[in-house]
């Protein structure tokens, strides 16, 4: 019932179980549960008049029944987001921080964001869990043990903080799984995702599920050599796209090519005062990330790729030779069926994907590992 009527809207009894298949007697004992409950409530049909008698009766999810929260860590900033019953998104807030900023402060920090959008009284409701994103590989969400570990106890630190289950994967993928959901990619049933940040990193949505590969390690795009010659990446590799599409990367080479930015907006000024230099950096770092781009292309066979991240506020210097690079080294049965599309979530979308996780009812998770929290991660 709920699924139906955050996909189709307001609907009336009749429209209900027709769409659901369910006998009257069932239809109703469910929905004399859900309006109980406050999950459902009932309006008059606002529509043109229908003679005599009563109005339609409609039902509706209750956006006041609960409240869905997402937490992004990012590697400089916490974002948060909520998301109300109705699925509508009500509010997300941001704020940067030190690299090495500890756990308990970042908690603090994502505690008091949340209180923003909430007014200070969470009320998860039905939900009932907290969904949250960090950065690098992230096992299966139900290790609860093993991620506390490897989180320096973040998992526990966030359960005791908020009083619910806290489920944990990859900020990135989980950004993937907002933008085919709420984003640029919404309906895609095969999207491949890439954020170009402080890190490289990205998602797949695979035949309409989320993708997390064998012990999470789905999306590492940034990974791929570029340049077997080039700069030593913090993964170990060498050359790896991370170490040419990142912001520093990008910043680090501009610099020593004579330009002077020290964070993007001074990058992009400069490219909008006309820099040689700016736009012929740019021109080489989008033509890298669009020949890996086509070999993901014709590995995956994609239909939207989505590209994110603060690096592409450098627009078309960038997103140009993207499309360009991309357009000559896919398959030419491909060239024109793929779909490049800028993110539209921005910070928020991280976060987002937190919720997505926590509500559990997109087909995109239709195959995603069950997620029963342990108790171990709050030791």
């Amino acid at each position: 019932m709920l699924d139906l009527l955050r996909r189709h809207g307001p609907l009336s009894r009749s429209e209900l179980g027709k769409r659901c298949g369910l006998s009257r007697t069932t239809l109703h004992d469910i929905l004399t549960v859900l309006l109980a409950g406050g999950a459902v409530v009932t309006s008059a049909q606002d529509t043109a008049p229908r003679g005599r008698g009563r109005p339609a009766e409609t039902l509706t999810l209750n956006p006041d029944a609960g409240q869905a929260i997402g937490i992004d860590f990012a590697r400089r900033a916490v974002h948060v987001a909520a998301v109300n019953f109705a699925h509508e998104i009500v509010g997300s807030a941001s704020e940067p921080h030190a690299a090495d900023l500890p756990w308990e402060d970042r908690v603090e920090l994502a505690e008091r964001l949340v209180g923003t959008l909430t007014g200070g009284a969470l009320r998860l409701g039905a939900l009932n869990a907290i969904g949250v994103g960090v950065v690098g590989p992230v096992g299966d969400p139900g290790d609860g043990a093993a991620s506390a570990r490897r989180l320096d106890g973040l998992p526990g630190l966030l359960r005791k903080r908020f009083g619910v289950p806290v489920l944990v994967d990859n900020n990135t993928r989980l950004a993937a799984l907002a933008e085919s959901i709420w984003g640029a990619a919404a309906g895609g049933q095969d999207v491949l995702y890439l954020r170009l940040s402080h890190g490289v990193g990205g998602g797949l949505v695979v035949g309409g599920s989320l993708h997390r590969g064998m012990y999470g390690l789905s999306g590492e795009f940034g990974h791929i050599t570029v340049d077997p010659a080039g700069a030593r990446c913090d993964c170990g590799g060498t050359g790896c796209l991370e170490t040419v599409a990142s912001i520093r990367a990008v910043l680090d080479a501009y610099n020593v090519a004579g330009g002077r930015a020290d964070d993007v907006p001074a990058l992009v000024a400069a490219l909008e005062s006309g820099d040689a230099v700016a736009l012929d950096l740019l021109r080489d770092v989008g033509t890298r990330i669009g020949i890996v781009l086509a070999a993901l292309c014709n590995a995956i066979g994609p239909g939207v790729i989505v590209i994110g991240g603060e690096l592409t506020a450098t627009g078309a210097a960038l997103i140009g030779p993207v499309e360009e690079a991309l357009s000559a080294h896919i398959l030419p049965i491909s060239r024109h069926r793929v779909h490049l599309r800028r993110a539209t979530l921005g910070e928020a979308a991280g976060a987002l994907g937190g919720i997505a996780l926590v509500l559990h009812e997109s087909p995109l998770l239709s195959r995603y590992p069950a997620t029963e929290p342990d108790p171990a991660e709050d030791s």
